[in-house]
């Protein structure tokens, strides 16, 4: 019976993706500062070895790399916080900064490159190592493995009095996820337009 369905589903999803425009998660520019502050990537990458030694062997090298990755991401002195976490067969980096995606990763480049090729070889699917001698690569290796912000800000598309057809909206939604399986649902910000530069720089706690 579950085979049917997954056949049925898959024959569905195909036929809404011919017909239907898929909702967009792309986060659009902003000329508001306060739109460029607290911007949170949540890295989704697969473990290559999900298996309990496996996951032993990552914490280790995770361990080896936290000091590292802890002095470059406060020299990047736009990050919030940041935190790494298995979920599943996945080791996720969620973090909020502030500024453009592309700035934020080549910034995490230059600062914790080489801490993070580590990590990166406890992953299923590297991008090429070291992400210092291919940074375009890396930057585009993150942007697939970001879990998207679905757009439920964006009133159009989900509000039944702006949108008359509110039909579309399960459809858009059900081809979105199975394009992006993992997604940011919601996301809260406090202090809107003061970044942590800002906020260490009042307090005179330097960097």
């Amino acid at each position: 019976m579950r085979t049917m369905e997954r056949l049925l589903t898959g024959a569905l999803l195909a036929y809404w993706k011919r017909r239907e425009e898929p909702i967009s998660c792309e986060r659009p520019f902003s000329m508001n500062p306060s739109d460029n502050i607290q911007v949170t990537m949540n890295l989704i990458m697969p473990l290559a070895d999900p298996s309990p030694i496996g996951r032993a062997q990552l914490v280790q090298g995770l361990a080896a790399a936290v000091h590292d990755v802890t002095a470059g991401l406060d020299n990047t002195q736009i990050v919030h916080h940041g935190r790494f976490v298995l979920v599943g067969d996945n080791l996720c980096m969620f973090s909020v900064y502030d500024g453009d995606f592309t700035s934020y990763i080549h910034d995490f480049i230059y600062n914790i490159g080489a801490a993070f090729d580590a990590i990166l070889s406890f992953v299923a699917d590297p991008p090429p190592l070291p992400v210092e001698d291919y940074p375009y690569d890396f930057v585009e290796w993150v942007r697939a493995h970001d879990a998207p912000q679905l757009p439920f800000q964006d009133l159009a598309s989900i509000n039944p009095r702006t949108d008359p057809d509110l039909l579309k909206l399960p459809r858009r939604l059900a081809l979105l996820l199975k394009a992006k399986p993992n997604a940011q649902l919601f996301a809260y910000q406090a202090y809107p337009g003061v970044s942590a530069a800002k906020v260490r720089d009042v307090l005179e706690m330097g960097w």
